[in-house]
């Protein structure tokens, strides 16, 4: 073999050993071509297989994977306060089958990029092709193996892991954001529902006491006033029964327009305030992502700045070479402290961030419990008052049949106690609306592995 043959021949079995050592590694994770694609190891994928892998979620990880995420097993984890054979279940499991959302997506694509660089260690290889003269041209193959990065590429992966970290909470809070919207909706046609029914019973009545009056006033025992005061308060009724029915109609067209689907209102209990965990916030969750996220990217940053050790082979159709490289993204200046010492406030302010949001989050769920339980306090007072003003009624009533109460007096004493029956109807859903609203701060309106 002549020396110009052997100088040719060493960079290409060069590169040619590290490229098949390359591959070998990465056989190890590829299926076996040459067999079907229903087939592992010569056996058929059974259905119990076939039903395990579409159970996968999105939050689900590689068991043979180094590094296990613990934000994403914390969110896999989660599970729904709602009860799933419940009928704010059912609405909260229909919402979800029925969403297409671009956090879904997202995802998919974050978790594509950190595969990507889960490998960036590897060795690459490039085409090269350069034209010197109309009549000159070089082609060749440069290959090139990172040998000391200051802890660059390893930043890398960790920031396209983190960025999977950031995508998987984006989208559980889509879609608890999502189920809280669609069971705002049901809740908000069932308050409608309630308080059209409690007004049209209070209707009934007060038409009852119209025509008393009416009545009164052709015998010359009462005055046209009373009557008129009385058709203010049936009008007054009447405004507030057709807005409340309105309101339930509203919302569930909103609700079909949404999931498409037409639902049927039950009537639904509250949620136990033993249901919730002491689990951390979703906003928690991502201020730890985004904030591992800056941490690697200011790494990533600061590597940029210094000096790295990179192996390189070209061959070209004119001839071969190989060498050591030592280079850096950014020229080296009198700049450059500033700029490091820049880069390394950045992750005291990602921790920063992240004790911020613990705060928030702390603050928002103590405002959240507490006015689930003063909406609690003002449903029991409510409903007290109304049993009370309806007793007064009874009250009334006999004695204005005795002669001792007017029908006016009788009148308002209904009225306050159909008003206190809609005070009681409100607070009690949006006690209930309170509570699904810490559920989803928590993310706890939607099961992780459903998700």
């Amino acid at each position: 073999m002549s020396r110009r043959t052997l100088k040719t021949s060493l960079p290409l079995l060069l590169g040619a050993t590290l490229l098949s050592g390359c591959m070998a590694n990465m056989s190890e994770h590829l299926p076996d071509m040459s067999k079907p694609m229903g087939l592992l190891k010569g056996k058929p994928q059974s259905a119990e297989a076939a039903a395990e892998v579409s159970k996968r979620t999105s939050f689900e990880q590689d068991a043979d994977k180094d590094a296990q995420s613990e934000i994403l097993n914390t969110l896999l984890a989660r599970r729904s306060v709602v009860p799933a054979e419940s009928t704010l279940g059912h609405v909260a499991d229909v919402a979800l089958t029925s969403s297409r959302r671009s956090a879904e997506a997202q995802l998919q694509t974050a978790k594509l990029r950190a595969q990507a660089e889960n490998k960036n260690w590897l060795p690459t290889l490039s085409p090269e092709i350069s034209l010197n003269t109309l009549s000159d041209v070089i082609a060749g193959l440069v290959f090139e193996q990172v040998l000391f990065d200051h802890g660059r590429k390893k930043a890398e992966r960790e920031y396209a892991a983190a960025d999977v970290e950031v995508a998987a909470v984006t989208l559980s809070e889509d879609l608890n954001e999502r189920s809280y919207t669609a069971l705002a909706l049901y809740i908000k046609g069932l308050r409608g529902q309630e308080k059209a029914q409690v007004g049209a019973r209070g209707l009934k009545q007060m038409r009852h006491f119209e025509r008393v009056v009416q009545g009164r006033v052709d015998g010359g025992v009462s005055n046209k006033g009373d009557l008129r005061m009385v058709r203010s308060k049936i009008q007054t009724l009447e405004t507030k029964s057709e807005t409340a029915s309105e309101s339930a109609g509203t919302a569930l067209a909103e609700l079909k327009a949404m999931t498409g689907t037409a639902f049927a209102l039950q009537p639904v209990s509250s949620v136990s305030a033993q249901s919730y965990p002491a689990v951390e916030p979703l906003d928690v969750l991502r201020a730890r992502a985004e904030a591992e996220r800056s941490v690697a990217q200011a790494t990533v940053e600061r590597a940029a700045q210094l000096p790295g050790l990179k192996a390189s082979a070209r061959t070209t159709n004119k001839g071969n070479s190989a060498g050591l490289n030592i280079s850096n993204d950014v020229g080296l200046g009198l700049g450059t402290g500033a700029r490091l010492k820049a880069i390394e406030a950045s992750k005291d302010i990602a921790a920063r961030q992240v004790d911020e949001a613990r705060e928030d989050g702390a603050r928002a769920r103590q405002r959240l419990e507490k006015n689930i339980q003063s909406l609690e306090r003002q449903e029991r007072e409510a409903n007290q008052l109304a049993r009370e003003g309806r007793d007064t009624y009874k009250l009334f009533e006999a004695q204005f049949r005795a002669g001792q109460r007017s029908v006016l007096e009788v009148v308002d004493v209904y009225e306050q106690s159909v008003l206190r029956s809609l005070d009681g109807v409100d607070a009690k859903y949006d006690k209930l609306l309170a509570q699904l609203e810490l559920a989803r701060d928590l993310g706890l309106l939607a099961d992780g592995d459903a998700i």
